[in-house]
């Protein structure tokens, strides 16, 4: 390890220095603590007496080896504090813990995780035309083996059974909410312990390689929920590590958030490089394709409140992050979560941006869910709420969620947000998800979503599978598959997401009527998009410009969706010849259509 980076925040692979690390003469242990007395290592291989490590380098980092210490054996280190307390600590850089609420660190030797995905690795491209459908679970509660609390498939076990369903449903990647060590199952995980340990929820970490091998196998992406912002409060683990706020600000004004979390100090240089080297480790160990980074919006701003103003420190680390990581795997995604306006979120580290991939688009997805959300009689004086999103969509690369965030904590499922009248609810949401995906931008969407579930997301429950076992769920399930293989399928849906050739308003004014019309376009296809959200049939008549030959691609109330089947066109003849009107669309209620421009 270059130590001059690890105190500046330029350091990527500080585990190699630090945490355990095996070898034939035993397992030598290093930590950095520099306000710690002294410390010393506990564990199963002395019988939880003290092993006393000794400063190395400028004293602020502590060493020592013991034979007896081998692969699988849990330990601790024992941290003395200034007054002589002290705290037993799991290691920071640990590669395995201990199952919950247990939270010993357990030896591991990363030698034997072995890949079988060259061809994978080999083909990797981060390319803007590239489609993007990804498919967001937690996997405690995709299914379950049994109904017992813990009652987890294994990471590859799960791979068996999730894989095919992914290649069947039409996503190209799948995004899993963090997996980074963690003590409370509620937390989903983004009060993290061990950010360079797989949680041993679902098993080990050559389980966690299987599964990820099985995806690439099976040319699936794997993303990986990052959360660079705070760590768990647990004293156990990074909180007070050496006796003082390491890794933490010292005051609470700045220390503490909104979620009664630790914030991590991203101004101090040992902290950045701690965080970066596990984001490049996730990528590099576990060859996940990209990182979705929880909570930008709390980096850019202070506690992410705009009237604190910039967070520097923070928003120097993720360009010092993201760069590294781009440096070194070019082709992987980086993802923000952020509900921010800040600019430049998607620009380059070089121009002044923060050098992530894509954004998410949480201003595009919280003006749709209101406006689904409302009874059609009040949609024409919020009707451009759709319409709004694209007079700042090409100020990043967006990509649009609907993910478990707005499907807990009283908000309803995205189904039974739509209206109140059960049946009129599958309609709705067919129409939403095609305006969802003909919209510009890369695709999220939450398990669960895809069943039109019923039932607000519990991690402690899987998700209700036999609802499939009624007609209207499995035809609504079925449109879903349908609609991410039409996505995967037309380049015009994907191609030309940022590029503002790729899309044009043909009618966004019928308030009235609640009818938008857009074209998306590429060098090889237009799709014409059409959309009746009102809650009437209507006639819509399409400008003379529109004077191509249409052929129907999709359309939401096909019978087969549980929909209305009603007529593609009013075929009324023009008297010349029994000529077909094909500028006259008969529109039913809540449906959207696809048309190819032939």
């Amino acid at each position: 390890m270059d130590f001059y980076n690890f105190y500046t925040g330029k350091e990527f692979e500080a585990q190699e220095f630090l945490g355990a690390h095996v070898s034939k003469e035993g397992t030598t242990f290093r930590t950095f603590a520099p306000a710690a007395s002294h410390i010393a290592v506990i564990g199963e291989f002395n019988e939880w007496t003290e092993a006393p490590m000794h400063k190395i380098h400028d004293g602020n980092f502590w060493e020592c080896m013991i034979a007896q210490a081998k692969p699988g054996m849990m330990y601790k280190y024992r941290i003395y504090r200034q007054d002589g307390t002290f705290i037993d600590h799991a290691d920071p850089y640990a590669f395995y813990s201990e199952m919950r609420p247990a939270s010993a660190s357990i030896i591991y030797d990363r030698s034997t995780l072995q890949f079988h995905d060259e061809k994978w690795l080999r083909k990797r491209r981060n390319s803007l035309q590239s489609p993007l459908n990804i498919y967001e679970i937690h996997i405690g509660s995709w299914r379950k083996k049994t109904e017992e609390e813990d009652g987890w498939y294994s990471y590859g076990e799960l791979a068996d059974i999730l894989v095919p369903y992914l290649k069947e449903n039409g996503y190209n990647y799948v995004e899993l909410m963090p997996l980074c060590e963690y003590p409370c199952d509620a937390s989903w995980g983004y009060q993290a312990t061990g950010y360079f340990s797989p949680t041993s929820r679902y098993g080990t970490p050559e389980g966690l390689c299987e599964f990820v091998d099985k995806c690439h196998q099976q040319e699936i992406g794997v993303i990986l929920d990052f959360v660079p912002v705070h760590f768990a409060v647990n004293d156990y683990a990074l909180w007070n590590y050496d006796g003082t706020a390491l890794f933490e600000y010292p005051n609470s004004a700045v220390g503490v958030n909104e979620w009664g979390s630790c914030n991590f100090m991203h101004s101090r240089g040992e902290t950045c490089s701690f965080l970066q080297s596990a984001a490049y480790f996730w990528l590099k160990e576990y060859h996940f394709d990209g990182l979705r980074m929880d909570a930008v919006g709390n980096l850019i701003y202070w506690q992410g409140n705009p009237g604190r103003g910039e967070c520097k420190p923070a928003m120097q680390f993720l360009q010092v992050m993201n760069q590294g990581l781009k440096d070194r795997m070019p082709d992987v995604l980086l993802i923000a979560e952020d509900s921010s306006s800040w600019i430049g979120v998607t620009k380059p580290v070089s121009e002044g941006g923060l050098g992530f991939d894509y954004k998410w688009d949480l201003g595009w997805m919280n003006d749709t869910l209101a406006y689904f959300s409302a009874e059609p009689q009040y949609r024409t004086g919020m009707y451009h709420k759709l319409t709004f999103s694209m007079q700042y969509f090409y100020d990043e690369h967006f990509l649009l969620p609907l993910s478990h965030d707005e499907v807990v904590h009283g908000k309803a499922t995205i189904l039974q947000k739509m209206g109140t009248e059960y049946e009129r609810k599958f309609p709705q949401a067919r129409a939403l998800y095609m305006y969802m995906y003909a919209h510009p931008g890369r695709k999220l969407n939450f398990m669960g979503n895809e069943l039109g579930q019923l039932r607000e997301w519990d991690e402690k429950r899987e998700q209700d599978w036999c609802i499939l076992e009624y007609p209207i769920h499995d035809a609504f399930h079925r449109f879903m598959k349908d609609l991410n293989k039409c996505y995967l399928e037309n380049p015009a849906l994907f191609q030309e997401d940022y590029s503002r050739d790729g899309f044009c308003w043909i009618d966004c004014h019928q308030e009235e009527k609640n009818v938008y019309v857009f074209q998306r376009k590429c060098i090889s296809q237009t799709i014409l998009a059409v959309f009746n959200f009102s809650d009437r049939v209507q006639e819509y008549e399409l400008p003379d410009m529109m004077d191509r030959k249409l052929k129907l691609l999709m359309d939401s109330e096909r019978d087969i969706y549980g929909g209305s089947a009603g007529s593609v066109m009013n075929e009324k003849g023009d008297g010349k010849s029994g000529e077909v009107n094909r500028n006259l669309l008969t529109l039913p209620p809540f449906s959207g259509r696809y048309y190819i421009q032939e």
